[in-house]
């Protein structure tokens, strides 16, 4: 193959806004920008910023089906 028309060729994902920052997608740290923001964003999953809320009357469900 030659290096003809390679211009041409779609990229695979869309460049999209990073959700930490607002710049630009990379391909290599896809959906952020850069690993900065991918490592802030890691950082807050780990520390427990970000959690699934879970409502009180939920959890009393679960137990009233497992009998």
């Amino acid at each position: 193959m030659s290096g003809e028309g390679t211009g041409n060729v779609a990229p695979l994902r869309p460049k999209r806004p990073c959700p930490e920052c607002g710049r630009l997608s990379s391909r290599e740290t896809y959906p952020f920008c850069s690993t900065r923001c991918k490592h802030v964003d890691l950082n807050r999953w780990l520390s427990g910023s970000y959690a699934i809320p879970v409502r009180d009357d939920e959890e009393d469900c679960d137990e009233g089906e497992s009998k």
